[in-house]
C-alpha cells in the first residue's frame, strides 16, 4: 500500500481533509499518516527520512518561511515527491495584495469564540447521543428523530461540528417518543427515514460484527417493515417536521439538506418577526 504523509506546523487538519477528499477519487487504496505541530529541524528531517524510506507522497501546509527552504533542501537531499499545499498561494496572495505574509503557523486554528461554541456543541452531541437525556431537548439547536441505523449519530457529530446543538431520539417500535419531545419548536426538528432493504443489509452487517444471530428480530424484514410504518405514523402526526430519506446517501450530503432547511426555517422566521 502507498503512503501519503502530511506535515503540518499547526495541526494539519485541512490539508489531511483535503488529501482523504482527493484519494476517494482513486480504487487504490493509501495509507494517510499525519505529522502536526511539526516545528523542529531533527523532527523534519527524521519524517523526511522515512518518507524517503516508504517510498511516500508528502504533502506539507507549512507557512514559515525558514521551515519551508528546509523542507526544499531536505526533499531534494531524500528525491521524495512533494506537493506544498499553500506556498503557492501564500505567494500569489502576497504578490496580489503588495504584502508579505505573517508567517505564523496555526493562525487559521486560534482559539477564539467560535472555536469554543463548536467544543461546546460537540460535547452536547455526545452528552445527548441516542436519547440519553431527554430534558435536554428543548435546550437544542437541531433535533434528529428515527429508527436505529438511520444515521443519527455520525449526523449530529458533523453537525456538532459545524457549531450546532444537536441532540438525537431513536424511535423505538412501541414506545412513546420523550414528552419532552413536544417541547421542541417543529423547526428544529427532524425525521431520518431509510429504505427497508437498505435498512436490513445494514443491521445485518451490524449483527455480524457484534457476534449476534443473523436470525435477531433486529434485522429481519418484516420487524424493520413494523418499524419504519411506526415512524412513519410519528411523522405524520407532526406535519411540520421535514423528513429526510438517508438512503445511499453520504452523511455531508444529508447535512447539507439539514442546514439549508434550518437556515431556511430560521431566516423566514425571522423576518416575519420583524414586520
Amino acid at each position: 500500500m502507498k503512503t501519503v504523509m502530511i506535515i503540518s506546523d499547526a495541526t494539519g487538519e485541512t490539508a489531511e481533509r483535503m488529501v482523504r477528499a482527493a484519494t476517494l477519487q482513486f480504487s487504490e487504496p493509501v495509507q494517510i499518516r499525519l505529522f502536526s505541530r511539526v516545528r523542529l529541524e531533527q523532527e523534519l528531517e527524521q519524517i523526511l527520512e522515512k518518507a524517503a524510506e516508504l517510498k511516500a507522497l508528502v504533502v506539507f501546509t507549512v507557512v514559515n518561511p525558514e521551515e519551508r527552504e528546509l523542507i526544499s533542501k531536505l526533499v531534494e537531499k531524500y528525491n521524495i515527491e512533494t506537493v506544498d499545499l499553500i506556498g503557492a498561494l501564500i505567494s500569489k496572495l502576497a504578490m496580489y495584495l503588495g504584502a508579505p505574509p505573517a508567517g505564523v503557523p496555526g493562525l487559521l486554528h486560534m482559539i477564539t469564540e467560535d472555536y469554543f461554541r463548536r467544543i461546546e456543541a460537540v460535547e452536547f452531541a455526545v452528552k445527548n447521543d441516542d436519547g440519553a437525556e431527554p430534558r435536554n431537548l428543548p435546550k437544542a439547536d437541531l433535533v434528529l428523530v428515527g429508527i436505529s441505523r438511520t444515521s443519527k449519530t455520525p449526523l449530529s457529530t458533523y453537525l456538532a461540528q459545524r457549531g450546532l446543538k444537536v441532540a438525537n431520539v431513536p424511535l423505538v417500535l412501541g414506545v412513546d417518543p420523550p414528552e419532552e419531545l413536544t417541547q421542541v419548536d417543529d423547526r428544529k426538528v427532524f425525521g431520518l427515514i431509510v429504505q427497508p432493504d437498505m435498512l436490513m443489509r445494514i443491521r445485518q452487517a451490524r449483527l455480524s460484527h457484534l457476534g449476534m444471530p443473523q436470525d435477531s428480530s433486529y434485522g429481519q424484514r418484516a420487524h424493520i417493515d413494523n418499524e419504519i410504518a411506526y415512524s412513519r405514523e410519528i411523522f405524520r402526526k407532526h406535519a411540520n417536521w421535514p423528513v429526510i430519506d438517508v438512503t445511499n446517501r453520504a452523511i455531508e450530503e444529508t447535512a447539507a439538506d439539514i442546514l439549508r432547511i434550518y437556515t431556511e426555517r430560521n431566516s423566514t422566521s425571522a423576518v416575519t418577526a420583524a414586520r
